[in-house]
């Protein structure tokens, strides 16, 4: 019996769900998100409430029943609320500067690293050093948010790159520095 499968989704004002054969469109004061819906899973609506079921318990359909319901709940809180993801540049001259959908970083390099963010994305830089990014696909933020962070990720001697905000970065001691040894 998958828990998380059978769990009712509440449809917040606003938030209309409609299934057609292996697709789910959800529409919402954000936006519209189309997503697959796995073959042998029902989709049902009554009061403000949307309920998934699946045909029969077959391991495979069983497996893709919570992973379905946890989809659509994504989508409904995406056109509802949004997603929303924040990074910070740490970093001596470490700064990002947006122009249009592309973000230019400095990163410590030779050269400046330029980032093309999706249209469906919104950037807002602050201080040069944050940047928050959200949108009404949980998966699209989060991809976009790991490739930013994929620039420069975070080393653990001095915890200089891009981190995620409130991401504790292990740090490691490093040297000594213990002049004259052996003598």
């Amino acid at each position: 019996m998958s828990r998380i499968g059978n769990a009712p989704i509440k449809l917040p004002q606003g938030v209309d769900v409609e299934a057609a054969g292996d697709r789910i469109k959800v529409k919402g004061p954000l936006g519209t998100i189309d997503s697959p819906l796995p073959a042998g899973i029902k989709v049902s609506k009554d009061q403000g409430l949307v309920k998934l079921s699946r045909e029969n318990d077959e391991m495979a359909l069983r497996q893709k029943h919570g992973m379905a319901r946890a989809i659509l709940n994504n989508c409904v809180q995406g056109v509802s609320k949004g997603w929303e993801k924040k990074l910070e540049l740490v970093g001596v001259g470490y700064r990002a500067q947006q122009k249009g959908q592309e973000i230019t970083f400095s990163l410590g390099f030779s050269h400046e690293v330029k980032y093309l963010v999706p249209k469906e994305i919104k950037v807002q830089i602050t201080d040069q050093v944050r940047i928050d990014l959200s949108g009404t696909d949980r998966q699209t933020v989060g991809q976009v948010a790991a490739e930013i962070r994929s620039l420069k990720p975070p080393e653990p001697y001095k915890g200089k790159g891009i981190k995620y905000a409130g991401e504790n970065i292990r740090r490691k001691a490093g040297k000594t520095g213990k002049a004259g040894k052996g003598k």
